[in-house]
């Protein structure tokens, strides 16, 4: 983080100076909400959470060497030399700091959102990116009204171009984040299921993934999903098409940058043809699965607007390497594949995970489910779909594993799936899994985040490694 004054936090978030310290002109080097990391000039936040308060914690992060803290309730103390800034509401402050830190910088912002594959299409667009510019990227998954603002402090001025996630679970949160970011470029992946308990419906997943282009100046540019069935909605919103340029990405004829000649059968990766306005693109993806040419599209078509020439995306592609738990391969003894997509699940996830399961060469193919949250009233429904989707293609043995996943198992043996293991929990899933392990399995294991698969991913990982290592 560049320096900014005390005066300057004050402005950006409206906020009233509490007691003797006055200086207007005392520097800061940094924000931090957490007083065990601490850096001397930071400045502290007190974060109020349902099962947390960060006020408890001001006068340890200022005698760990913060300058000050912006606080919503008046301290019972005031440290000497430190200062104390009050504000209604201290998430609205570290986000209002963080629009006011933004517009000191001129680079170029790709903000990205949808409800399947942001981290994943933020990961290859500053993958491509990377091959010109000095990228500064969200890291892991904050791309909520706290973790968005701590990426735009990173930014220095070394940085040229920066590309943003926005996550969501209700209406208003994009609007928020995007007129915090103030992006010259955004995305759409898709409009899913993912969050459907809480907005009802995609038609209002659709409109609050919209709120986007609010915060997208006149003149700037959209990628958006040409193959999804609401977002081609927006090639008929002639006040859109007025105020933005739009580059599609799919395999429909009329996308601008279109996926032919898909290859998904590799095992740790794809390829495809790219037919694009500079030319035709060979690509090599170093990630499975036929959603694949989405991200990578999307991050072809930003890096031809910033310039970036055939060859520089195409490494820019091969460089790509994923955020953790999201389709990651993991290669074991005796042709054992595991495919890792723990990292969270709705039902287009799971689907994509299951369509790119069945295409894998390998003698069985067994799918590890879990349960998918936030899908309110449609739980059952939806997880019905996907067991029946799971039938449907080439899976030899579904483990399910969480109360939710039940009706998977049902629908999936209904359709015709004779193999279904209903479990439990992760232990039971464990034991189940030691039983199926042979040469040659292809695994993929799915759930919800707070399922917590990476720890049987692990568990297999471990089991298979020491089995055939001895020879048991």
């Amino acid at each position: 983080m560049e320096a900014i004054t005390l005066n300057q936090l004050v402005s950006a978030t409206g906020g009233e100076l509490l007691g003797a310290c006055r200086d207007s002109g005392i520097t800061i080097t940094g924000v931090s909400s957490d007083n065990r990391k601490i850096k001397a000039g930071d400045v502290f936040f007190a974060f109020k959470g349902v099962n947390s308060d960060g006020h408890r914690f001001v006068t340890a992060a200022l005698n760990a060497g913060a300058a000050g803290a912006v606080i919503s309730e008046e301290p019972e103390e005031f440290l000497p030399g430190k200062f104390y800034v009050r504000v209604p509401d201290t998430i609205q402050a570290v986000g209002d700091l963080a629009a006011f830190y933004r517009s000191l910088f001129s680079i170029p912002v790709i903000a990205v959102t949808g409800s399947v594959g942001k981290t994943t299409t933020k990961d290859m667009i500053a993958s491509v990116l990377a091959q010109k510019f000095r990228v500064v990227k969200t890291q892991a998954n904050f791309n909520n009204n706290i973790g968005l603002p701590r990426t735009l402090f990173t930014i220095d001025r070394s940085a040229q171009i920066a590309v943003i996630e926005m996550g969501m679970n209700h209406a208003g949160e994009i609007s928020r984040l995007v007129h915090i970011t103030q992006p010259d470029v955004v995305t759409i992946t898709n409009i899913g299921e993912a969050h459907i308990g809480n907005l009802g419906s995609r038609e209002n997943i659709f409109h609050a993934k919209c709120e986007i282009f609010e915060g997208l100046c006149r003149g700037g540019h959209a990628v958006l999903n040409g193959d999804d069935e609401y977002l081609v909605r927006l090639r008929g919103d002639q006040d859109k098409q007025e105020r933005y340029t739009f580059d599609w990405v799919g395999e429909a004829k009329d996308c601008s940058f279109r996926a032919v000649q898909v290859d998904d059968t590799l095992q740790e990766g794809m390829a495809f043809t790219a037919l694009t306005p500079q030319g035709r693109m060979d690509l090599i993806v170093p990630a499975p699965g036929r959603h694949m040419i989405y991200p990578v599209l999307t991050a072809a078509a930003i890096g031809a607007r910033f310039g970036l020439s055939p060859e520089q995306i195409r490494q820019g592609v091969l460089a790509y390497v994923p955020t953790g738990m999201r389709m990651e391969a993991v290669p074991l003894p005796e042709g054992i594949l595991l495919y890792n997509d723990a990292y969270n699940a709705n039902p287009q996830s799971m689907m994509a995970g299951l369509r790119t399961l069945s295409g894998k060469t390998g003698s069985r193919h067994i799918a590890v489910l879990g349960d998918m949250l936030e899908l309110g009233d449609r739980e059952e429904s939806l997880h019905r779909r996907v067991g029946a989707y799971a039938a449907s293609l080439n899976i030899d043995t579904l483990v399910t594993v969480g109360k939710a996943a039940e009706f998977l198992a049902d629908e999936a043996q209904k359709n015709g799936l004779r193999d279904v293991r209903v479990c439990r929990d992760r232990e039971e899933a464990g034991k189940v899994i030691e039983e199926l392990v042979q040469p040659g399995t292809v695994f993929l294991f799915k759930a919800s985040h707070s399922m917590r698969f990476e720890e049987l991913v692990s568990g297999t990982a471990d089991f298979v490694r020491k089995r055939y290592s001895s020879g048991i």
